[in-house]
């Protein structure tokens, strides 16, 4: 993957629990994005070594060479939220990308959007590059009323959000059983269901139960307790075999 020095311009809080960094990004121009991809940060671990990590990008402005990521403030004090939290002007960080599978089908007839706030960088990143003419759905779970984000876009997208009153965990029931309550819309639509691995792993069964083809889904795990770096892709055994 490309190599690219991203170099601190400003960083401010979002949200209680979101930090935004902006860094000015060298040959924008080459930068070649689409919106629900990542890049891979490389930061230094508790362990001093060199780690990954993925951050989703919240947006790109070429013209000006700017780039901006959003960091989850989870409170557990790992490397990437400190980085974040210390981040000044001139700091610089090196990252790879970007990549990934979870971005717009725009063949489908309608879009649905399901994830914690470690996934609200890129759904509101898809809903935004959506055109007018595009129908969408989203349902986002936060720690609290004052993370929830103002969504600007010119499709027309109803956004639900689900307050879960504390920290994230696995297995969210609230992000399941809101999902297992949606009604398909007519045609074709497509499901972006990112968030924690289990409950990733949950509604596409889910949805795959009520008809959804697999096709239809596009399904990530951004997280699960115990790992540091990493995305999880959600396949069924019979998937992950033809797929080497």
């Amino acid at each position: 993957m490309p190599l690219w020095l991203l170099t601190v311009l400003a960083s401010h809080d979002v949200t209680p629990h979101m930090r935004r960094v902006t860094f000015a990004l060298e040959n924008a121009q080459a930068f070649d994005h689409r919106p629900g991809q990542d890049l891979v940060l490389i930061m230094t671990g508790d362990d001093g070594q060199p780690g990954r990590r993925h951050y989703t990008v919240r947006s790109v402005d070429k013209a000006q060479g700017q780039l901006d990521i959003d960091f989850v403030l989870h409170g557990h004090g790992g490397p990437a939220e400190r980085w974040a939290l210390t981040a000044k002007p001139g700091d610089t960080l090196e990252a790879r990308g970007p990549r990934g599978r979870t971005t717009i089908n725009p063949a489908a007839d309608w879009h649905l959007f399901v994830g914690d706030e470690t996934c609200l960088p890129g759904i509101f990143s898809m809903i935004k590059s959506l055109p007018a003419t595009a129908k969408a759905f989203a349902f986002i779970e936060v720690a609290d009323k004052a993370d929830q984000q103002p969504l600007t876009a010119v499709c027309d997208v109803e956004l639900e959000w689900l307050v879960r009153g504390g920290p994230a965990e696995p297995g969210s029931r609230r992000l399941i059983d809101r999902l297992a309550l949606f009604a398909p819309r007519p045609g074709r639509g497509h499901a972006y269901v990112i968030g924690e691995t289990s409950t990733v792993r949950a509604q596409r069964q889910g949805l795959i139960a009520r008809g959804f083809d697999k096709s239809q889904i596009s399904a990530e795990g951004y997280w699960r307790p115990g790992r540091q770096g990493g995305h999880d892709h959600i396949f069924d055994e019979a998937e992950a075999a033809a797929r080497g």
